[in-house]
């Protein structure tokens, strides 16, 4: 009994023990806001800012514990929105201002007028450089530059006039050839059948300079040009031929061209844009000589950065070192993609084989260096590739992700306003667009391609200048995107 007894006594102590404990952990849940169901603690998850627990699962947009990281995502959209609002704004007017001013600025595009007919009782030179003169005198409405030249300042050759185009001294030029008139009062005296109405007058160009330009501004006018002319010398000669009663009508049957029109214009395009498949190789196909120059930083970064990360098996290069090899490796790639992108070119049969041509003749497919032209043309791709991949490279290392992107856009916007169009019909905030390496690459390409007149000195200056310059920064932005890591390890510690 006595045993039994102990035992009881035992079981109530220690029922008594838990029941205390139960006691105290109930005050203390009570005290923190719990309750207490079935003999359990529940806490109560309002989610709210105050601290309390926070829910385990997803929740919606709205709900109060996002409160803090809504306000934030706002301001972070809206910042951004606002920056490339902006960036738009700034950097795409570029593009759109370029030809703003076009219709102002088309006196720009220079027409030499020479008037070679000098003799008394002339009447088609002296028609010709009257209405011209009329156009620069008046200004009522767009114009070309018209300027009429002395034929001494070519010392009477019109094959000089041909030279001075070729030379891109003038956009285009009006010659009025000599003895126009006598030939053809001679023509309807004589009836002479023979007599060509386009022997009077010529007119010069090289399309290939810049099509867009040509067909777009230069040749609409002076096809304009030509039609009035024609128009007001046709009527005033007939008048003067009809009412001179000595010329037999049976002469002006057996020429009636020297009646009407009796005047006439020949074009020679020393230069033609053609092949037509060569546009890609000298406007918008030249953008992507910049994208492939910038994405190969991201493609290749990740491959250089293997010297220097540490647990792979092998010492850490000297940064120097790295710096030395980024640099090589980066032009010898720019090096080979420039080849990759020249070979396009040559597959779609544009011609770079072909011997240069006379200057003053009318000259198709005409290349700049024969069968070497091929190679001066990667060549210029390649130092192209290294004016503007080396400056891609700079910025991207400086300025990081996800600025990047913007100076892409910034890049190949100034570039392109400035290479494709011509700089004299932009405003003159853009003649900065001379030593951009884009407007050299695109002059270089069209002077091999079409056998233009030659500045391949000073495009290939210009682009050396800009890999050289590039190359001066490329250690001193190295050591930035260097530090900028560092930077961004020791605060992630």
């Amino acid at each position: 009994m006595q045993f039994l007894f102990n035992n009881h006594k035992i079981g109530t102590d220690d029922q008594e023990r838990e029941q205390s404990s139960s006691s105290v952990r109930t005050l203390a849940n009570g005290s923190n806001g719990g309750e207490i169901v079935n003999g359990e603690n529940h806490e109560k998850a309002d989610g709210g800012e105050s601290g309390q627990g926070a829910p385990k699962g997803p929740v919606g947009f709205w709900h109060p514990s996002l409160s803090k990281t809504r306000l934030k995502v706002f301001g972070a959209w809206a910042r951004t929105v606002l920056i490339l609002s902006t960036f738009i704004l700034a950097i795409l007017s570029l593009y759109w201002a370029v030809l703003f001013n076009v219709e102002q600025n088309l006196n720009s595009l220079i027409v030499f007028v020479v008037n070679f007919e000098t003799e008394p009782g002339a009447l088609v030179g002296p028609l010709i450089t009257k209405m011209t003169e009329e156009q620069i005198e008046l200004n009522s409405m767009p114009h070309l530059g018209y300027i009429t030249m002395p034929p001494s300042a070519y010392n009477y050759d019109p094959i000089a006039v041909r030279q001075a185009i070729y030379d891109e001294q003038a956009w285009a030029a009006i010659i009025i050839n000599a003895n126009a008139t006598a030939l053809l009062r001679q023509a309807v005296e004589q009836g002479n059948s023979s007599f060509d109405p386009l022997g009077t007058c010529q007119i010069i160009y090289t399309s290939a300079r810049d099509q867009d330009s040509y067909y777009d501004y230069i040749i609409p006018e002076l096809t304009a040009l030509q039609t009035e002319a024609t128009s007001m010398f046709g009527e005033m000669w007939v008048k003067q031929v009809m009412a001179n009663d000595s010329i037999p009508r049976t002469n002006l049957a057996k020429a009636p061209q020297a009646l009407s029109p009796g005047i006439g214009f020949s074009t020679y395009d020393l230069r033609p844009f053609y092949p037509y498949v060569a546009v890609p190789a000298v406007t918008i196909g030249l953008i992507y000589l910049i994208i492939i120059a910038f994405f190969s930083f991201t493609f290749f970064l990740p491959i250089h950065m293997q010297f220097i990360t540490p647990g792979e098996g092998h010492p850490v290069m000297k940064f120097w070192q790295l710096i030395l090899w980024r640099w090589l490796s980066t032009l010898a790639a720019y090096l080979l993609m420039s080849l990759a992108y020249s070979f396009i070119s040559l597959a779609f049969q544009i011609p770079f084989s072909n011997p240069p041509g006379i200057e003053t003749e009318v000259v198709n497919n005409a290349n700049t260096f024969g069968k070497a032209t091929f190679v001066v043309y990667w060549m210029v791709n390649f130092l192209g590739m290294g004016a503007l991949g080396l400056a891609c490279e700079n910025v991207a290392m400086v300025i990081g992700q996800p600025w990047t992107a913007m100076w892409l856009i910034f890049w190949v916007i100034t570039n392109v306003s400035t290479s494709f169009y011509a700089i004299e019909l932009s405003p003159h905030f853009y003649y900065w667009g001379y030593a951009w390496p884009l407007h050299s690459i695109v002059e270089a390409s069209r002077t091999l391609i079409f056998d233009l007149h030659s500045r391949l000195g000073l495009d290939f200056g210009i682009l050396l200048s800009w890999v050289a310059v590039n190359s001066v920064f490329f250690p001193i932005c190295c050591y930035i995107m260097r530090w900028k890591s560092q930077k961004a390890k020791q605060k992630g510690q």
